[in-house]
C-alpha cells in the first residue's frame, strides 16, 4: 500500500513540474556551458561584460553614425575616421592579453585590474562623448576644432576600453572554465555580445525618435551609467586571489614565453598560420565596409526614419545568431570549419548583391533581407573561423590566443572603415561633378561602389580559404567532436 502511494506521489510531482524542467538539455542552447566549477548564474553574471561591449558596439557603430553624419550633418570621411580610430588599435589586444597572462597584482589577480580600468576607459569616453559631438556639428558655443578632438579622443577611449575588458574578460572566462567546457563557454559569450548590440540597437532607436540632441545626451550618458555598473557586477568574486612565489610560477613563465616575440613565433610556427590570419583579414574586410555605411545608406537613399534605420543593426546580429545555430549543426556533424567560413562568404555574395539592388528598384524589402544575409554570411565566417581558432590555444595562455585572433579580426574592421568613408565620399564628390556620366548622379553611386569592392574582396576570400579547407578535410584536422560543437550542443 505504501509503495503504491509513493508511485503515485512521483507521477503527481511529474505532472506538476514545469514541462521546461522536461525538456532535454540539447534544446536548451548552452546548458552544458556550466560546470561544477563554473556554475550557470555565475556564468551568467561573468557575461554581462560582453553585453555593455555589444550595446556600446551598437552606440558607436550604428546609432551614433546615423546621427552623425544624417542629423548633425558631419562629413562621412570624419565619421569613418572617428569610428575606425579605436579599432585601429586592435593590435594592443595580443599585447593586453599577453601582459594578462603574466601580471601579477598586488592583490592576487590576473585579469580583474585589465577588465576594470577597460570599464573606467569606456565610462570616461561615453560621458564626454555627446558634448563633443554637439560642439562638432557647429550647434553649440565652441570652436569646430574643439570638437574633432574631443569626438576623437572620446571614441578613442572607449575603444580602447572595449578592446581591454573584452580581451581580459574572455581570458578570465577561459580561466575559470574547465578545458571541455571553454569553446562553449566562449561561445556563450559571443552569443551575449549579439544580445547587447540586439537589444541596445532596438532601445536606441526607439529612445531616439523622434531625434534631438537633449535625448542623445541622455542616451550615451545612460550607456555609460549602465556599463560600469554592470561590469561591477560581473566582476564581483569572479576570479579567485594567487599568490605567486615568485615570476616563474606565473603562466606566462612556465609555458617559456617570456616575452610577446617569443609568444608569437610559437604562433606563427604551426602549419599555414599566416595564411590562416590573411583570411581571417580579407574576410573581415569584406564584411565590416559597410558598417558605417548601412543606416546612412537607408536614411539618405531610401529615406528610412531613424528608428527603421537603427534597427538594421539589431537585424544583423539576428543574422549573425542564426549563422550561429546553423554553424553549431554543421560543427555538431564534424564539420570543416572552413567550409563554414566558406558557406558564409557564398551567402555575403548575394547580400551585399540585395544591398545594391534595393536602391534601383526603391525596395525596403530587399534591403532588410540583405542586411539580414550580411549578418548570416558574417556570423558563419566568424563561428567558422573562431572555432578554428579556439582549437589552437597554446598552453594556459588563453589571453595571448584570444588577444591574437581579435586583433587580426579587430584591425581588418577598423581598415575597412576608414577606407568605406573615403571612397564612399571620394566617389559621390566625382559624381555629383559629373565625372561619370549623368546616369552616375544620384545618391547611391558612392554607396554601390564601396558594395562592389567588398564583393571583389569576398571573391579574394575565397581564394585565400581553398587551401585551409584541404588541409582541414584530412586528418591533420585537430577539433573534435566534442571541441567543435561551440556551446549549442
Amino acid at each position: 500500500m505504501s509503495q503504491h502511494i509513493k508511485t503515485k506521489g512521483r507521477a503527481i510531482e511529474r505532472t506538476m513540474t514545469p514541462f521546461w524542467m522536461k525538456l532535454d538539455t540539447s534544446w536548451l542552447p548552452f546548458a552544458d556551458a556550466a560546470t561544477p566549477e563554473l556554475p550557470m548564474r555565475r556564468l551568467l553574471r561573468l557575461a554581462l561584460f560582453q553585453l555593455t561591449v555589444g550595446m556600446s558596439a551598437a552606440l558607436m557603430i550604428g546609432t551614433l553614425n546615423r546621427v552623425m553624419i544624417v542629423e548633425l550633418h558631419v562629413s562621412a570621411a570624419l565619421v569613418s575616421f572617428m569610428i575606425a580610430l579605436p579599432l585601429l588599435l586592435a593590435p594592443v589586444r595580443a599585447l593586453i592579453g599577453f601582459r594578462s597572462d603574466g601580471y601579477r597584482s598586488v592583490f592576487g589577480w590576473r585579469r580583474v585590474p585589465f577588465i576594470w580600468f577597460g570599464t573606467m576607459a569606456q565610462f570616461g569616453g561615453l560621458a564626454v562623448m555627446p558634448f563633443a559631438l554637439i560642439i562638432l556639428s557647429g550647434h553649440a558655443v565652441g570652436l569646430p576644432i574643439w570638437g574633432k578632438i574631443g569626438g576623437a579622443l572620446s571614441f578613442l577611449l572607449v575603444g580602447a576600453g572595449m578592446h581591454t575588458t573584452q580581451t581580459a574578460g574572455l581570458a578570465l572566462a577561459t580561466d575559470l572554465a574547465p578545458e571541455h567546457a571553454r569553446p562553449r563557454v566562449v561561445a556563450m559569450l559571443c552569443a551575449m555580445l549579439l544580445a547587447g548590440m540586439i537589444g541596445g540597437a532596438l532601445l536606441f532607436g526607439w529612445l531616439l525618435t523622434p531625434y534631438n540632441q537633449f535625448h542623445m545626451i541622455q542616451v550615451i550618458q545612460t550607456t555609460a551609467l549602465i556599463t560600469i555598473v554592470l561590469n561591477s557586477i560581473a566582476l564581483w568574486k569572479q576570479e579567485p586571489r594567487r599568490r605567486y612565489a615568485d615570476d616563474e610560477e606565473l603562466p606566462a613563465r612556465r609555458a617559456g614565453m617570456e616575452t610577446l616575440s617569443a609568444a608569437w613565433a610559437l604562433f606563427r610556427a604551426q602549419p599555414l598560420a599566416m595564411r590562416r590570419l590573411v583570411t581571417i583579414g580579407l574576410g573581415t574586410l569584406a564584411f565590416s565596409m559597410q558598417d558605417i555605411l548601412l543606416e546612412p545608406y537607408g536614411g539618405q537613399v531610401l529615406h528610412l526614419p531613424v528608428g527603421e534605420t537603427t534597427a538594421l543593426t539589431a537585424l544583423l546580429a539576428a543574422g549573425a545568431g542564426a549563422a550561429a545555430l546553423v554553424a553549431r549543426w554543421r560543427l555538431t556533424r564534424n564539420g570543416d570549419p572552413y567550409r563554414i567560413a566558406a558557406a558564409g562568404t557564398l551567402v555575403g555574395l548575394l547580400a551585399f548583391s540585395c544591398v545594391i539592388f534595393a536602391a534601383p528598384l526603391h525596395s525596403g524589402l530587399i534591403f532588410g533581407a540583405g542586411v539580414g544575409l550580411i549578418g548570416f554570411g558574417g556570423g558563419l565566417f566568424l563561428v567558422g573561423t573562431l572555432s578554428d581558432a579556439m582549437g589552437r590555444v597554446i598552453g594556459d595562455m588563453s589571453g595571448l590566443a584570444l588577444g591574437a585572433w581579435g586583433a587580426v579580426q579587430v584591425l581588418a574592421s577598423g581598415i575597412a572603415i576608414a577606407i568605406a568613408g573615403t571612397l564612399r565620399g571620394t566617389i559621390a564628390t566625382l559624381a555629383a561633378h559629373g565625372t561619370f556620366g549623368p546616369s552616375f548622379t544620384g545618391p547611391a553611386v558612392g554607396y554601390d561602389a564601396v558594395y562592389h569592392v567588398e564583393i571583389y574582396l569576398l571573391f579574394a576570400t575565397l581564394i585565400a580559404i581553398g587551401p585551409l579547407v584541404r588541409r582541414s578535410s584530412t586528418a591533420t584536422n585537430a577539433l573534435t567532436q566534442q571541441d567543435a560543437a561551440f556551446g549549442l550542443k
